[in-house]
């Protein structure tokens, strides 16, 4: 059994290194990186969510948090509302707009480099991480 988790843990490590990949091709055309994806699929998703919130859940950590906000509030993707001692971040309605196009078609490019696994690995796959977040909580 621990062989099939490493080995499993390996697999799921290629795929997240394909889709990364796919990903920086695929976001080009809405000039949006990774990071930039992260924060906007994270803020669209949560609909108003304090700055350190969105630093405890974003995947890719390269940087500074703020000056990554900074860049996209300049793009005109998120706006900053002051709330007592905490910013609470949403979108805008540009950022709205680009979360409804580019989310859909980024699941869809996930989930046909998904479909390459078989439902053995899937299910190994998703044995492994309930066992990883009980064992991070």
């Amino acid at each position: 059994m621990q062989r099939m988790m490493i080995l499993t843990w390996l697999r799921l490590a290629r795929v997240y290194q394909k889709i990364d990949r796919a990903s920086v091709v695929h976001l080009r055309p809405w000039n949006l990186n990774v990071a930039q994806f992260d924060v906007l699929t994270q803020v669209g998703s949560a609909n108003g969510i304090t700055q350190q919130e969105l630093a405890d859940r974003l995947l890719v950590t390269k940087g500074n948090i703020s000056q990554l906000i900074d860049r996209m509030e300049g793009l005109g993707l998120l706006q900053r509302c002051q709330h007592g001692r905490t910013n609470e971040l949403s979108l805008t309605e540009t950022g709205q707009q680009l979360y409804n196009e580019v989310v859909p078609t980024q699941e869809a490019m996930i989930a046909q480099q998904l479909s390459a696994l078989s439902a053995q690995e899937i299910e190994q796959l998703l044995t492994l991480l309930r066992k990883l977040d009980h064992a991070i909580q």
